[in-house]
């Protein structure tokens, strides 16, 4: 599969939500999609980034956006997080890597000194239209919803 670009029609893709039923692309309906990927459930940094998108959500809504978070993480444990934070929107399970890989965010990381894979932080806003129209990868939290609402507003 060849590397999503920004200004290329993002391949049609699905995951499974919190609840085991299955989001596709495709149920965006014509709305603009925030993609974002996040390492890991319940960790300090991911926490943070998922309680400022909850808090933005009705910002997002009103400039005709969808948010959708990413990680590794099983189902059971989005529905945890997603349910001690107060999430509301979809936590997409990718427990194979397939969307991690089309989007590419694995990425080699030091961890406590150990080359480890895993989950570079990175959003992407999806238009209406199905096209990459930006990206963000290696993101630092702090004012990085803010950053993206603004680009989901302007397209």
């Amino acid at each position: 599969m060849s590397k999503i670009t920004v200004g290329t029609k993002v391949p049609a893709f699905s995951a499974k939500t919190t609840d085991g039923s299955t989001w596709k692309l495709a149920d965006a309906d014509g709305r603009k999609v925030v993609l974002y990927f996040y390492p890991k459930d319940m960790t300090p940094g991911c926490t943070v980034e998922a309680r400022e998108f909850r808090d933005a959500a009705a910002d997002f809504k009103k400039a005709g956006a969808v948010v959708v978070g990413v990680s590794r993480d099983s189902c059971t444990s989005h529905a945890k997080f997603r349910d001690k934070e107060s999430l509301n929107f979809e936590l997409l399970s990718d427990e194979d890597e397939k969307l991690c890989r089309l989007f590419d965010v694995i990425k080699e990381k030091n961890m406590y000194g150990k080359k480890v894979m895993g989950i570079e932080r990175s959003t992407f806003l999806i238009g209406a239209d199905g096209k990459l129209a930006r990206e963000w990868r290696k993101v630092k939290v702090d004012g990085h919803v803010a950053e993206v609402l603004a680009a989901a507003r302007g397209l």
